[in-house]
């Protein structure tokens, strides 16, 4: 019979093995590294090759990751300095466009794409979204954003972007509207029975009839409902407002951490906000982002962090600084000063707040931030060995500080290949993540309970749609 003591030793594993971590694979073009387009390895054609991205998709799925993640913006994002356009920030294909052809060359991989709701309307973005989850049967996440940026307000007719909790409002009633139009069909009202030739019961056919402060939305949407009921509802918004939204509707979160404290404290904070929205924490999953620079040694991985550090132009970094801090110019500051007075944004808060605490905690200049921004922008960088990454995953995910990651590539598509081939089959080993998809939608693999359809737990909302 084993000792006690054997057993204790035990436990820790037992535990892990019954708690899976998930990874998303965040394709940020080249690479997620600022610089990654100039690593030797990195392709020449990843900012509108369609054949890049079903590499990088193939080689996520091979290791049965839960998702592809697409970010966006409707803009062009400012910078400053000499080599401002050598930022990749600046192109990015369409999310659902791309998404939509990946559907077609993957099985299993989840498909986020990102899609804002201070520049989209609801009745189309439901539709687009609803369509995907059909296309890919069932593989669909919506990473919700409020749009920061003023070139992306100055695109669509104003001439300043929407107040922080402007912002948030319009969401809020935008998030609504869709999940109603998603559920307009319940799952049944497809009939298609030839022998009487009922195409559909009009019964489980809901209007909306939505006249809020933003939307006026008669509905139904002109599409079934999406396999998973929803698409998987994804937010990063880490400000006070931005936490309250995400206890409120998100389903996986992407946070930024560069220490495990900060992580711990964000993710008990927001699944104690979760559980007071009435909801269960554990249907939602803090996906922490991380980059992973990997090598068979760990001087040979910092030689390699080291050498892309490098390659980024100074300007560059102060320019991305000046962006995360809320759209302020520095290039007019000594860079190797402290940072001035940094006056308030509407933009990006809680990433102002956490470059301010770190110029403050490090005694930092401008430009040691602008190379940190860089280099990692606020995610955590983790470089060593597969033993080394897969230990530094392992303690933040059984340590309290999250139920999964975003792993960012440094580039792609090797960065990202070196990370399947050595790390996840360590996490594998040990337990901590799956060795075969547990099922054929997104919802099943992240663990995540299909929602209940809003006209049947709410019947008295029902309006009959002006079709019948």
């Amino acid at each position: 019979m084993p000792s006690g003591d054997t057993i204790a030793r035990k436990l820790p594993r037992l535990v892990k093995i019954m708690r899976r971590m998930k990874l998303f694979s965040f394709l940020w073009n080249t690479g997620a590294h600022v610089a990654g387009w100039r690593h030797p390895e990195s392709t020449d054609e990843g900012q509108h090759s369609l054949e890049f991205f079903q590499k990088v998709a193939a080689i996520a799925e091979r290791g049965k990751m839960d998702a592809i993640f697409l970010a966006d913006s409707v803009g062009f994002h400012r910078t400053r300095g000499a080599q401002a356009f050598a930022c990749v920030d600046h192109v990015k294909l369409e999310p659902t466009t791309l998404l939509a052809a990946l559907a077609a060359t993957t099985k299993n991989i989840g498909l986020v794409g990102t899609a804002s709701t201070s520049f989209n309307h609801p009745y189309s973005l439901a539709r687009k979204f609803a369509s995907l989850d059909h296309i890919s049967h069932g593989r669909v996440g919506w990473n919700i954003v409020t749009s920061t940026g003023e070139n992306e307000a100055h695109n669509f007719g104003l001439d300043q972007n929407y107040g922080h909790a402007d912002r948030y409002e319009r969401a809020t009633e935008f998030v609504e509207v869709v999940q109603k139009l998603w559920d307009s069909w319940e799952d049944e009202a497809l009939v298609m029975d030839k022998a009487s030739g009922r195409y559909s019961d009009p019964s489980k056919i809901h209007g909306l009839d939505h006249d809020g402060k933003f939307y006026k939305v008669k509905g139904p949407l002109n599409i079934a409902r999406p396999p998973q009921g929803h698409p998987v509802l994804v937010q990063a918004g880490s400000s006070g407002t931005g936490k309250a939204f995400a206890a409120r509707f998100a389903e996986a979160i992407f946070t930024s951490h560069p220490t495990v404290d900060t992580a711990r404290a964000f993710y008990a904070d927001v699944k104690q906000q979760v559980a007071a929205a009435g909801r269960n924490p554990d249907m939602v999953k803090v996906m922490a982002s991380v980059q992973p620079m990997v090598a068979s040694t760990e001087a040979e991985a910092r030689r390699m962090s080291d050498e892309l550090n490098a390659l980024v132009h100074p300007d560059l970094g102060i320019s991305m600084l000046g962006a995360f801090l809320g759209g302020v110019d520095l290039s007019g500051e000594d860079p190797d000063g402290p940072l001035p007075a940094i006056p308030e944004t509407e933009n990006a808060k809680s990433t102002r707040e956490r470059v301010l605490n770190w110029a403050k905690e490090g005694n930092l200049s401008i430009r040691e931030l602008g190379d940190k921004i860089a280099a990692q922008r606020t995610s955590r960088n983790l470089v060593g060995t597969p033993d080394q990454i897969a230990d530094g995953l392992a303690d933040w995910f059984t340590g309290g500080a999250c139920d999964g990651f975003i792993i960012g590539a440094p580039w792609l598509p090797g960065g990202l290949e070196r990370f399947v081939d050595t790390v996840i089959p360590i996490l594998q080993q040990r337990g901590l993540f799956r060795t075969e998809y547990e099922g054929s939608t997104l919802r099943e693999n992240l663990g995540l309970e299909r929602p209940e359809n809003h006209f049947v737990r709410h019947p008295e909302d029902h309006a009959v749609p002006e079709i019948w």
